[in-house]
């Protein structure tokens, strides 16, 4: 199998996105960290992980990976993203943001994005993963609940992102990066 062609493999995904040595990243619906611990490698021990979820086990198995890899870099937090001022973070105060699997569980994608706005720097860059609505049977969300991926474009279009590229994100995935005009 080709690099990028497995199901979802994180280090490849986060070596495509340029993530930098002391850059902040949010991890938004970080889960059990399976972005969050690489993310926090990439950007080392100058960078911050900004690790939010809204299932507190998810983050109580975060903050035991980060322990486990000795990774003091990661702030694991609880948050709402669908409310204003979510993630608690300051105006423009984050590099990136990575949004992995949540866009179709959010009822308001609009907040979600407004929130995405807010903390990112401008010219930041999101990138978005999400379930390919091209490879039925793999698991994940239904088809009906699936997010497109000119679908997602058009959400993040409409609050001030711009298109950049798409990224390989596994078989059952597609990456798309935005950068905040």
């Amino acid at each position: 199998m080709a690099p990028g062609e497995g199901f979802l493999n994180p280090d490849e995904v986060i070596e495509s996105l340029d993530i930098r040595p002391g850059e902040r990243v949010a991890d938004f619906g970080c889960g059990a960290g399976f972005f969050s611990v690489p993310l926090a490698k990439k950007v080392g021990s100058s960078g911050k992980v900004y690790s939010f979820d809204i299932r507190p086990e998810a983050l109580e198995a975060t903050r035991a990976k980060s322990k486990l890899y000795h990774l003091f870099n990661i702030d694991a937090s609880r948050a709402d993203l669908e409310l204003p001022n979510g993630s608690g973070l300051k105006n423009e105060s984050v590099d990136k943001v990575f949004i992995s699997n949540i866009l179709f569980q959010v009822k308001d994608k609009s907040a979600l994005v407004r929130e995405t706005a807010r903390i990112l720097k401008q010219g930041g860059k999101i990138a978005i993963i999400e379930w390919s609505d091209l490879a039925p049977g793999a698991g994940g969300p239904s088809l009906e609940e699936r997010i497109g991926e000119d679908e997602a474009r058009k959400i993040f279009e409409s609050e001030r992102f711009a298109f950049e590229r798409t990224f390989k994100a596994g078989s059952h995935h597609y990456g798309i990066i935005m950068k905040k005009t």
